[in-house]
């Protein structure tokens, strides 16, 4: 009889006791303890176990729990007679930083302290057994009251550690989950540099300095920059995705997921299983599983987004949605199936997402999505470069969705693309403005007009997700050579019967153009002057059938005009088939259903 599953369950003896569904991963212990390294850092996507896995590491190891072998005696560590003896020996800290998401950095620091707050208040026996000195109970109870300032909080974890060596007369394992979490957070709400003061201080002395530190795990997505975060820490040893250490550690391996699907009666959906939520890779592992979609399967019996629909993807979403044309253009590639070339840094330097050097920032992007499961290894180009492809199918549907969710809510969306195909400027002006003012932040568009970089990829991208729903009718490029430049975004049409579409955005800079008629006015005679419409009349389109529309924006307004060319009415009706393309004397070829060709 198949285990019940329990979703969402990161307690290990509660799973253990209860007989829920759970693969055996206690052969980390062994590993863990066996490599012998001071502070180790491992690096995994969300929902990969890492909670789970430091709870077990607890339980196994903590003096707490000294009577607690019987939990792991049908399990693979307590075959080995040496790590039997090493069970409840030794104090451990365990805690989270994975609940702290605060939008500023005074916030984001009271939580932090309130985490270990909450340590304190469960050792109480040790301020009560006598082995303290009276300023050591002073400090503990000023700890416990949250009384003292920020800098006697950065020492705190280590003063503890001592606390509880003298009390036990043994050194402590330091575990501390989701390490990066509050610093994603204060980089999406710009208080980093803030908050790196405060972490930089604490981590130092608690995995640098600390004399009373046996060892320790930290877990986390990404490896943040060893210069930002963990300057002068020479005993950190990190394992990310690209390593061969604990490869089979986190996630399920194709065996065990093959075995969970018999287990459960649905080994005919293997093939499927893999197509939806295989694709991981560790170290030389390629077969890896994310567990949170697995077990939600094999709860459901149902093929659908689990992982990607979980958790927070802000970080992911606002990298895409503001960053550069060529980062929007290869995610276009992306979904298609195509790869994207990158040399792999095994750590996330948060400057470099904002840099003004294109190849650094979009390397940075896409070794981030690497390091968070969005993206995984293709194949190996050179030393320390690869190409990289949209993991499985799971993932792929969440930046479809993500891209659809910019614009979806706003009321209004389906007729701004109605209006788009009935080549009607007044009603898309109307629609375009209205969601301007209802999605669009100042900190979305840029605080000033003069502000043109950030808020023209932010506009470029928003207007890209909004022609999303028309990839059924055309073929969405953007920033492609055509004539003596790149245009915007062009729509060119996949069946007879519709135009292609030029759009070419522009951001009023008010020191040169009067009013946003001057600025669309300026985004159409770019269109003009720089022939973008050239590629398309190669093809075979008549001129009078490639409609060009500019978009003039600032902060929330818009003005959207097609110019002297757009006055042929009726071509968009797809009951009226009137020719798209000029005849070239050659027999036509009859097009599959989908192509481009006619």
């Amino acid at each position: 009889m198949a285990r019940t599953v329990a979703i969402g369950r990161q307690n290990f003896e509660t799973m253990i006791m209860r007989n829920n569904f759970y693969v055996d991963k206690t052969n980390f212990i062994k590993e863990w303890w066996e490599y012998d390294d001071d502070v180790t850092l491992i690096t995994r996507p969300r929902r990969f176990g890492k909670t789970l896995t430091m709870n077990m590491v607890e339980r196994f190891f903590s003096v707490k729990y000294a009577e607690g072998g019987e939990l792991f005696s049908s399990l693979n560590i307590w075959k080995d007679e040496q790590f039997r003896k090493l069970q409840g020996t030794i104090p451990v800290i365990n805690i989270t930083f994975g609940g702290i998401k605060c939008n500023n950095c005074e916030s984001a620091i009271a939580r932090i302290r309130q985490v270990i707050v909450d340590l304190y208040l469960r050792y109480p026996e040790i301020k009560n057994s006598g082995v303290l000195q009276e300023a050591e109970v002073r400090y503990f109870d000023g700890i416990v009251g949250n009384l003292l300032p920020d800098e006697s909080f950065i020492t705190s974890l280590c003063n503890l550690c001592g606390f509880l060596q003298s009390y036990y007369k043994e050194k402590v394992i330091i575990l501390l989950d989701e390490f990066d979490t509050p610093l994603q957070v204060a980089y999406l709400y710009g208080y980093w540099d803030e908050l790196i003061l405060f972490v930089r201080g604490l981590f130092e002395a608690t995995f640098k300095t600390n004399p009373f530190m046996h060892r320790a795990i930290l877990t986390g997505i990404t490896r943040v920059s060893k210069e930002s975060l963990f300057s002068g820490l020479n005993n950190l040893k990190v394992v990310s995705i690209t390593s061969e250490k604990y490869a089979d550690s986190f996630g399920f391996t194709q065996e065990e997921v093959s075995a969970a699907l018999k287990e459960f009666g649905l080994e005919e959906k293997e093939e499927e299983v893999r197509f939806w939520y295989d694709g991981f890779t560790f170290g030389k592992r390629t077969d890896i599983y994310n567990p949170w979609s697995i077990t939600n399967f094999l709860d459901e019996k149902k093929f659908q987004c689990y992982w990607a629909n979980t958790s927070d993807n802000a970080l992911v979403n606002d990298l895409i949605r503001k960053g550069s044309k060529k980062i929007k253009i290869t995610m276009e590639e992306l979904l298609k199936g195509g790869t994207v070339p990158v040399k792999i840094n095994d750590h996330i330097s948060f400057s470099l997402l904002n840099s003004d050097n294109a190849v650094k920032n979009e390397d940075s992007v896409w070794n981030l999505f690497l390091a968070s499961g969005y993206l995984k290894i293709e194949s190996e180009k050179g030393r320390n470069e690869y190409n990289l492809k949209i993991t499985n199918e799971e993932v792929k549907f969440m930046f479809q969705d993500m891209i659809e969710e910019w614009v979806v809510p706003v009321e209004g969306y389906n007729e701004f693309i109605k209006a788009l195909l009935r080549d009607d400027t007044k009603e898309m002006n109307l629609y375009m403005n209205d969601i301007a003012l209802n999605t669009f932040s100042t900190f979305d568009s840029g605080k000033k007009p003069s502000e043109k970089v950030e808020p023209e990829k932010f506009y470029h991208g928003f207007v890209l997700g909004m022609m999303v729903d028309l990839a059924d009718r055309y073929t969405i490029t953007s920033n492609r050579e055509s004539g003596y430049g790149r245009y915007d975004i062009m729509l060119k049409p996949i069946e007879d019967g519709l135009p292609a579409v030029i759009l070419e955005f522009k951001v009023r800079q008010p020191e040169d153009e009067e009013n946003l008629e001057e600025t669309v006015r300026s985004a159409l005679k770019q269109i003009e002057d720089k022939n973008y419409s050239a590629s398309l009349i190669a093809e075979g389109f008549l001129e009078e059938n490639i409609r060009k529309y500019g978009f003039a924006f600032e902060g929330k307004k818009v003005r959207i005009d097609g110019g002297d060319l757009q006055k042929v009415k009726g071509i968009i009706s797809k009951v009226v088939k009137k020719p798209v393309r000029k005849k070239t004397g050659k027999k036509p070829v009859t097009a599959k259903k989908g192509s481009t060709r006619k």
